[in-house]
């Protein structure tokens, strides 16, 4: 895609995003990109970030969508200066860059709210059980799986059933978690490899448990995690971005190719045929490319017709 296509392609994509960020509850996640530095030789690392609303899991009406920023770093101002005026529920990982978006003062409560992802937990315990079969992860991943089993039957449902679900059946299985953690990380050594994965878990204990509380809200970060790894594949392919330009057009892209497939679309149809009107098509309504108001040329001259 070149400089002109995707400079036509900007605005569609910008409107992808507004309408993103206006959900109640958003997906965010990062992933490092390569980026060619003229003149030394090497590569730099700029990164991807991915913003996904998706409001399928509870029955919602709003179209998913998923928005593709790049920055030339990972600090962390680039995040707070992409959720600048989102409010509500951010699922997240870790990532200290985050923390200013949750913070509160005494005159202002947060717009953002921390929702962490227990896939993030179990993936510790995981790789511990992994590397030496570890009875105490064995026995982590069993009661985590415990908490996958309520998602299960309630995935797709309304959030007020959602809620009293998980209400009646994850909020003891979290309470017995939470018990059993504390008493055995008492019996472990501070610096093993399963109480740092222990106090990982309690240390964002609140915001691991909220979702029990909402039946808008997730278990996981996962919705992220599936935007991302479309780039971890493309970086196979295209090995690094060519400029800080070359990463901010291939956010462009990205952000139309992967909000076409949540909406079923074929993504080639679609941006080939959005390539071919969007020069001729009126700025304001931009929104009427989107992939969730898109409709095919046969589509469109039937309507017509």
């Amino acid at each position: 895609m070149g400089r002109i296509g995707a400079a036509l392609l900007t605005p569609l994509a910008e409107a992808i995003g507004r309408h993103a960020l206006a959900g109640r509850a958003l997906h965010a996640d990062d992933t490092p990109v390569p980026v060619l530095a003229p003149g030394f030789g090497k590569t730099a690392t700029g990164r991807l970030w991915v913003y996904v609303r998706d409001e399928r899991p509870h029955a919602g009406d709003a179209a998913p969508a998923v928005l593709y920023r790049y920055t030339p770093d990972r600090k962390g101002m680039r995040p707070q200066g992409h959720l600048q005026g989102f409010a509500g529920y951010l699922h997240a990982d870790g990532y200290a860059g985050f923390d200013k978006l949750y913070a509160e003062s005494p005159s202002k409560r947060a717009a953002i709210t921390e929702v962490a992802c227990w896939a993030h937990v179990r993936r510790k315990f995981f790789d511990i059980h992994k590397a030496n079969a570890s009875p105490v992860a064995a026995e982590a991943l069993r009661r985590n799986g415990e908490l996958y089993q309520v998602e299960d039957v309630v995935r797709g449902r309304p959030p007020d059933e959602r809620r009293r679900s998980r209400q009646e059946h994850a909020l003891p299985r979290l309470a017995n978690l939470r018990s059993w953690l504390d008493a055995t990380l008492s019996k472990l050594s501070g610096k093993s490899e399963l109480a740092k994965a222990i106090r990982y878990g309690l240390s964002r204990w609140p915001a691991l448990t909220r979702y029990a509380d909402h039946g808008d809200l997730e278990i996981d970060n996962n919705a992220a995690e599936r935007a991302i790894r479309p780039l971890a594949i493309g970086r196979k392919n295209w090995l690094f971005a060519g400029s800080d330009t070359g990463g901010e057009r291939a956010a462009v892209i990205y952000t139309l190719i992967e909000s076409a497939k949540l909406n079923g679309l074929d993504p080639q149809a679609y941006l080939r045929d959005v390539l071919t009107r969007i020069a001729d098509h009126p700025i304001n309504r931009i929104g009427d490319l989107a992939p969730w108001n898109w409709q095919t040329p046969r589509e469109a001259a039937t309507l017509a017709a």
